[in-house]
């Protein structure tokens, strides 16, 4: 025992004395463990992956059950299936073209400031070592995450489309007119807007979710579609109030649930970003539902559950390309001026042109997605709350910049969607036959009722 405690004395002296070497040592050998860590590049953080995660599965949450059933709602009875109908199917097909070729078209790696090319056509490179950027230089998270998620805003989009004319279109013309649409209208949108070598990405436009993308698309897409088609049989003389306004309530509260994803989750990253995206989807639906109510109480004596249903979806709407750049003040404001003029354009302009926008498409989705495009670059400024402008850019012209990524989408998507719809008429024809559309779609088109009494 003694020779031990000998040996263990003799140890602590002979460490106790060279304590200032093993020191100095530590520090000379400090520069190149910084070295090795820096050149290991940007780093995966398993909380932002697994935000990106449920907000994918929130926005087809959206989809499947909240947008079929708000539209599902809106419609009579006898066409209630074949909203439905449409809502899946669309959404199938649009999942199969993007692994095939619509990711490549949007995000494959060409420096074209139009389309992405072909080389990542059937995911070709992509595997489960894959990384893509997000808006931070320090992390990075699986492309296969991002591309589920970029493909659940290339299924809704579309989806939005065919609100305006509901009930009267052949579901072949739709799925046909669909394909060509997302592979000629979106896929390039969505490359020139959010792929780092777009023409509009590099005009440095603000749209922080889809307001270009997704909402100005599909309304114009829709305005196109309802003028093309006609308006239906009866319009403006049968009733043709929504079947159940309860089911469209369910289907608008998800709509918002499912939103936090879509705005939130466009930040890419769990951190302070997403925060500001969420609390915006938060306070410019409330404003907005206030103020659809309020001015529709006072136009028509009575605050309706539909208004404020369009109102919610008008306040997301305008807020998708500001979340995460405006102050929740300034979201506040932006979601009750654009509710303010989506109901204008719902209750007097659609009414004195007579265009047959069955579930007012254009009216709250152009419309709200033209006024949100707009207004980012207003309250994007740190004056009033927003997180700013890049520097050297004034007011003014992040306005100008933001009008021009309007008109160009609003040019390319409107003459695009014009030709396709006659395209396809030629080929197959939009319109069901007079009888088919008295009976309903549910029955004519898919052989089923929605209700059974």
């Amino acid at each position: 025992m003694k020779s031990r405690n000998i040996l263990w004395g003799g140890a602590a002296t002979a460490l106790t004395a060279l304590a200032p070497v093993l020191a100095w040592a530590q520090d000379a050998t400090a520069p190149a463990v910084e070295t090795v860590v820096e050149a290991a590049g940007p780093t995966m953080d398993k909380g932002d992956v697994a935000w990106m995660l449920v907000s994918t599965i929130l926005v087809l949450f959206m989809i499947l059950p909240g947008l079929a059933l708000f539209y599902g709602g809106l419609v009579r009875t006898k066409n209630m299936l074949s909203v439905l109908m449409q809502c899946t199917l669309i959404t199938a097909m649009v999942i199969v073209v993007w692994v095939v070729y619509g990711y490549s078209m949007a995000f494959g790696g060409s420096t074209s400031p139009y389309w992405g090319g072909l080389a990542k056509m059937f995911l070709s490179g992509v595997n489960m070592d894959s990384m893509a950027a997000t808006f931070s230089d320090d992390y990075v998270i699986p492309e296969y995450v991002f591309i589920c998620f970029q493909m659940t805003f290339a299924c809704i989009t579309p989806a939005l489309i065919i609100g305006s004319f509901a009930e009267r279109i052949k579901f072949s013309a739709l799925m046909l007119f669909i394909l060509l649409w997302v592979t000629i209208v979106y896929f390039p949108i969505a490359h020139m807007v959010w792929d780092s070598a777009g023409m509009i990405f590099n005009w440095g436009a603000l749209d922080f979710a889809g307001g270009t993308v997704v909402h100005i698309n599909a309304g114009i897409a829709a305005l196109v579609g309802a003028l093309v088609i006609g308006p239906r049989i009866g319009y403006g003389k049968d009733m043709m109030a929504p079947h159940s306004m309860t089911l469209t309530m369910v289907g608008a509260s998800i709509l918002w649930v499912g939103w936090f994803g879509f705005n939130a989750g466009s930040n890419l990253e769990a951190n302070g970003g997403a925060a500001l995206a969420m609390i915006n989807t938060f306070t410019a639906t409330a404003g907005a539902i206030l103020a659809w109510c309020i001015v529709e109480g006072l136009a028509r004596g009575k605050a309706s559950m539909l208004g404020a249903a369009s109102g919610l979806v008008a306040g997301l709407v305008a807020v998708t390309p500001a979340a995460g750049i405006i102050g929740p003040i300034g979201a506040i404001v932006l979601g009750a001026v654009a509710s303010v003029i989506c109901y204008f354009f719902v209750a007097v302009v659609k009414i004195k042109f007579g265009y047959d926008d069955s579930l007012d498409v254009f009216g709250i989705h152009g419309v709200g997605g033209i006024v949100g495009a707009i207004g980012t670059g207003i309250f994007a400024s740190s004056s009033l709350g927003g997180i700013g402008y890049a520097e050297g850019v004034t007011m003014g012209a992040q306005v100008w910049v933001q009008i021009k990524a309007v008109l160009v989408t609003i040019v390319w998507c409107g003459v695009a969607s014009f030709i396709l719809f006659k395209i396809v008429d030629m080929i197959v024809g939009l319109r069901v036959t007079a009888d088919a559309e008295r009976q309903g779609l549910d029955l004519t088109s898919h052989g089923e009722s929605a209700y059974h009494y």
